[in-house]
């Protein structure tokens, strides 16, 4: 019961700019930021559809920060965090 209670309080997934290492943060809350952020990255070149798609706008692959189009097209192909 408690649980449920503890799930009907969080917040609602937020569609805006993120930094990379917030997003990553957000879909592995339980391993060491670089890990997150590592595996972040496997799942993002893994999927080539997901790629292409997020690199194929004006962002670049070394930025600091997912634009808000590219954290929507996360979130379509990896569900949200």
């Amino acid at each position: 019961m408690k649980a449920e209670t503890e799930e009907a309080a969080e917040e609602p997934f937020v569609i805006r700019p993120y930094l990379k290492s917030e997003l990553a943060h957000l879909y592995n809350p339980y391993v060491p930021l670089v890990y997150a952020m590592r595996k972040m990255r496997e799942w993002i070149r893994n999927n080539n559809e997901l790629y292409d798609a997020m690199y194929s706008g004006g962002e670049g692959k070394n930025d600091h920060a997912y634009s808000a189009r590219q954290v929507r097209l996360i979130v379509k192909y990896l569900d949200e965090p």
